[in-house]
């Protein structure tokens, strides 16, 4: 008999959670809300939510817009995003994640105290995350950002040195790219390491291991936009080589379920349980649909 499993630690993170509540509450109530950027980075639940009224806007539409409702999903966002609406009269529900809300304060004070000093902030970032532009914002677009350590010749040598990350960053990833670039900084300068992951994504990894170590087949759903999706899932692959990333049931290759007894269904922390549970439901349609044929 086949058996069809999903992680119970797979998907929403707190902060995600808190933001489309915050869009539901809203929307509910039947007025115009605007979403800057996507609310999370998974395409069907944003569209679960533009069905029930969210308009999803970018930065330059932002910019003009005036007299409205918007919300500021968790990834957060620059100061000059709450300047704007300010003067264009735009009533916030910010719904900045508080782990990210606490590194952007970190990061703007020590940028302010150290405002007399040599120094650089450098940021461990997925390129083109949403939480990087909230971040940077906090230093005047000043901070330098690092991917990986093909890129620390963007990064001065004689600077005192402070080093942060984006909060769904590996934790081990982040821990040998602040090593090499301590190695970079001339020994008489200042170099401090903060360690600013998000323990509610680092802690999955752990979890999510385990759980891929028990199915034969393990299908990761999740959006492919998701930063800790792709962490998680090559933490299935590594530990499961017979671990798929899917978007959704469309995704899934039914030629994969021959042979196999026992199937994992695990996600992001921007995967909803109802997708996973929608790719569950997929795969026991087509089993049952084999057995009867």
């Amino acid at each position: 008999m086949l058996k069809i499993e999903i992680d119970e630690q797979s998907g929403f993170c707190f902060g995600v959670t808190t933001a489309i509540q915050k869009a539901e509450e809203e929307l509910a109530k039947g007025a115009p809300l605007y979403c800057l950027g996507d609310i999370v980075h998974n395409g069907k639940e944003c569209e679960r939510l533009k069905r029930m009224g969210l308009i999803t806007i970018d930065h330059a539409t932002f910019a003009e817009l005036h007299n409205a409702k918007v919300l500021l999903r968790a990834h957060g966002e620059p100061p000059e995003t709450y300047e704007t609406a300010k003067r264009n009269n735009l009533q916030l529900i910010d719904a900045t994640c508080p782990v990210v809300l606490k590194l952007q304060q970190r990061i703007k004070k020590k940028w302010q105290e150290s405002a007399n000093e040599e120094r650089q902030i450098i940021i461990h970032v997925q390129s083109g995350h949403a939480e990087v532009l909230g971040l940077v914002g906090q230093t005047h677009g000043e901070a330098i950002v690092i991917e990986n350590t093909s890129q620390l010749d963007r990064i001065s040598t004689d600077k005192n040195t402070y080093i942060y990350s984006q909060t769904t960053k590996s934790l081990e990833g982040y821990r040998q790219i602040a090593e090499a670039i301590k190695e970079r900084i001339n020994s008489d300068k200042e170099v401090e390491y903060f360690d600013t992951v998000c323990r509610r994504v680092s802690n999955r990894m752990s979890g999510m291991s385990k759980f891929a170590s028990e199915h034969q087949l393990i299908f990761f759903v999740s959006g492919r936009k998701s930063s800790n999706g792709k962490i998680l899932f090559d933490e299935c692959k590594r530990t499961n080589s017979n671990s798929y990333h899917i978007e959704g049931p469309q995704e899934i290759d039914f030629s994969l379920i021959e042979g196999v007894e026992s199937i994992g269904i695990c996600g992001a922390t921007s995967t909803p349980k109802w997708l996973m549970e929608d790719c569950r439901q997929a795969i026991l349609n087509y089993n049952n649909n084999n057995d009867e044929n």
